[in-house]
């Protein structure tokens, strides 16, 4: 049971960000509305904790203009997903205490 927490990624552990990355697991993409509606957070909350974890590169970012509203629609990466996933199973092993 030697470092039981190493694997536990630090860009995970506050709980928006792992509410962002698990919609993001999930779908495809999810816009700014979605995703300050499914976790209850403020503009500046969200706005915050998805910088964070695009400057990390776990997550993506494309702006468009729907008609002539931007909209802002986030995917997670390839190495988002794999840090997630590493992430997650960090959780399991120390909850299992293996």
């Amino acid at each position: 049971m030697k470092n039981i927490i190493q694997h536990i990624n630090k860009a995970f552990d506050h709980r928006i960000r792992l509410g962002i990355m698990s919609v993001l697991m999930v779908n495809e993409s999810a816009d700014f509305s979605t995703l300050k509606e499914l976790l209850g957070v403020t503009d500046g909350n969200l706005a915050s904790h998805i910088k964070a974890l695009e400057s990390e590169g776990y997550v993506g970012v494309e702006k468009q203009f729907i008609g002539k509203k931007p909209n802002t629609s986030y995917h997670a990466t390839k190495m988002g997903k794999q840090a997630f996933t590493a992430h997650i199973d960090a959780l399991e092993k120390l909850i299992r205490k293996e």
